[in-house]
């Protein structure tokens, strides 16, 4: 009988990392949403990856940054619990920001990891020149294992980290199926593609205090799915924006939303959104239950 190994992985760094791009390219789809405002991911993704005989199970973080409000603080929270009881722990950076005081203080935290790997990520967009200075500021920080150069957008360097990640995995039965998979409920997953389209769309702070939910899917005799979400905002200013002039905005992104779906299911959908106003949507549990994260006061 051959040996097994599994473990976890989990990724962190500063918002807008590149982390949950990692993620979707390890996973050859998409399994985080992505946008380039900060902030984008609140939840904890897990993603079950195979090496060989070697299981990885990633977990994807929101991104750490200086919390103002109650789900900031969430959203920091869960990225340092998922370091906890990682077997590995991946920290990614930005080549074109360097070190910068989130990094340092982040570095801080889980420095005395045993399995502790970094990731430069994006160094298609900066000098080669600059990537020595880097490392070196990096080793002086934290004892790494190893310092990888990647570009997860380009899926350069992406092969070599799996299989350095993978060597540290324990021996251990399969904690999931052997198979590459994700354990992000559909529910979510919909709703996290229809937000990505409204920080696609939406270029104010707005976003920000944006929220979806899918509240029911229907299947009808043909197989098309019938998705109802409802778009939480903060005030009817925000409701304002997010419908648009004469439906425009909501239009746009609900039909790239559907697109989104269509394109990752494989399926034919009929995608209907409402917006609600809730004024203190940030504040209620059930809503960062919805998302994995955990009620902070």
């Amino acid at each position: 009988m051959n040996d097994t190994y599994s473990g976890f992985v989990a990724i962190v760094g500063p918002t807008n990392a590149g982390k949950s791009t990692l993620v979707n390219q390890i996973m050859g789809r998409k399994v985080s949403i992505v946008s380039h405002k900060v902030q984008t991911t609140r939840t904890r993704h897990r993603a079950v990856k195979m090496v060989g005989n070697r299981q990885l199970i990633f977990v994807d973080t929101p991104g750490v940054f200086r919390p103002k409000r109650r789900l900031d603080r969430a959203m920091v929270g869960a990225a340092m619990d998922a370091t906890t009881d990682a077997d590995a722990i991946l920290l990614i950076i930005d080549a074109s920001h360097g070190i910068t005081e989130t990094v340092r203080d982040l570095v801080g935290k889980i420095a005395g990891h045993k399995n502790l790997f970094v990731a430069v990520n994006k160094v298609d967009a900066v000098q080669k020149s600059a990537l020595l200075p880097i490392a070196a500021q990096l080793s002086e920080l934290a004892e790494f294992r190893e310092i990888f150069m990647i570009s997860a957008l380009k899926n350069d360097g992406v092969e070599q980290l799996l299989g350095a990640l993978a060597a540290v995995m324990p021996q251990s039965p399969y904690l999931f199926d052997a198979a590459d998979a994700t354990d992000v409920p559909d529910e979510l997953y919909l709703a996290e593609l229809t937000r990505e389209k409204v920080y696609k769309y939406i270029h104010q702070e707005l976003p920000y205090h944006i929220n979806v939910m899918t509240e029911q899917v229907d299947v009808d005799s043909d197989g098309v799915l019938d998705i109802y979400q409802k778009i939480v905002v903060a005030n009817p200013a925000h409701k304002k924006i997010v419908i648009g002039r004469g439906g425009a905005q909501l239009k746009q992104i609900g039909t790239a939303a559907r697109r989104d779906i269509q394109d990752q299911w494989g399926v034919n959908a009929r995608l209907h959104l409402f917006v609600r106003v809730e004024p203190d949507w940030e504040e209620r549990a059930e809503n960062y239950a919805a998302q994995g994260l955990e009620f902070k006061k």
